[in-house]
């Protein structure tokens, strides 16, 4: 399926509550799809850069791309199973999609995997939606952040019933860091050995911007490639609850990336921005 990029122009008064609001519904929906594939057959196979896809991805990235071409159809939206960078023309406003963000957890059968779709203006993420289908849980933001249990395809619950969300300050004993099941390199421990961490966790996929916007943990740091729809809905969600992402320059993950195919560099994400070190504000080492 071609990337989706409508020939309408936008509207910059974008409703972010409203938008947010879309991109949870769509992922629960999509993570009905893509649970029907969880720890069953699933024909796996290799992209060109190596990395799995396999029919989940296909099956939850066919169900966002439907809705929102029917929802939001002035937005262009560029999705990580159908991404032409040689078509894809973006405005001010456009949308990520990851169907499954954590394919090699979603392939070994552990729960760690989410739906992402993210909405970036400006070059910034403004409204998010993060669900981790096996573990029934979604985060969402678009001015406020929140969580709440759902299963896939449910309806969502109404506001009374999500819980809000924000970043803690951390322990005076140490920092609790993020770091991934599949990526975790020599580079991540020597950045950490810098730091006051007290606790190491793994965590897959984008869970680990949830788990820092939630109050779970406070850093998480990412050495190497990740791409956009990796990260936007995450980021999303953290800089609503109070945190930040920081790119190599020291400055906020920007979007849009097009000259790069939207790869970010290496990032750190943050809960408490004054936990953030002076010599790693300027730049990140």
């Amino acid at each position: 399926m071609p990337v989706k990029v409508s020939e309408k122009p936008h509207r910059l008064s974008l409703d972010y509550e409203a938008i947010a609001e879309i991109f949870a519904e769509l992922a629960v929906v999509a993570g009905a799809a893509v649970m029907g594939f969880y720890k069953n057959e699933s024909h796996v196979h290799a992209k060109a850069d190596k990395s799995p896809v396999c029919d989940a991805d296909v099956a939850g990235e066919a169900v966002i791309l439907e809705g929102l071409a029917t929802r939001l159809p002035d937005l262009p939206v560029i999705s990580e199973e159908s991404a032409n960078f040689a078509t894809a023309r973006l405005g001010e406003a456009f949308i990520l999609v990851d169907p499954v963000d954590g394919t090699r957890e979603f392939l070994a059968g552990k729960g760690e995997f989410t739906v992402n779709i993210g909405l970036v203006v400006g070059g910034e993420p403004k409204a998010g939606a993060v669900y981790a289908p096996a573990l029934e849980r979604l985060w969402m933001a678009g001015a406020a952040p929140v969580s709440f249990p759902i299963s896939p395809g449910a309806k969502l619950p109404p506001p009374e019933r999500r819980r809000p969300i924000h970043i803690r300050r951390p322990d005076a004993d140490g920092l609790i860091a993020l770091t991934s099941w599949s990526h975790t390199d020599p580079r991540t421990s020597t950045f950490l050995a810098k730091l006051p961490v007290k606790e190491r966790r793994m965590i897959g996929s984008s869970l680990k911007f949830c788990a820092i916007a939630d109050g779970s943990a406070d850093i998480y740091p990412r050495f190497g490639a990740t791409m956009e729809w990796d990260t936007a809905a995450g980021d999303a969600v953290l800089r609503a609850a109070g945190g930040i992402v920081l790119g190599r320059d020291g400055q906020p993950l920007r979007y849009g990336k097009t000259s790069s195919k939207f790869m970010n560099g290496s990032f750190v994400a943050w809960g408490d921005r004054a936990a953030v070190p002076a010599h790693l504000g300027a730049r990140l080492a």
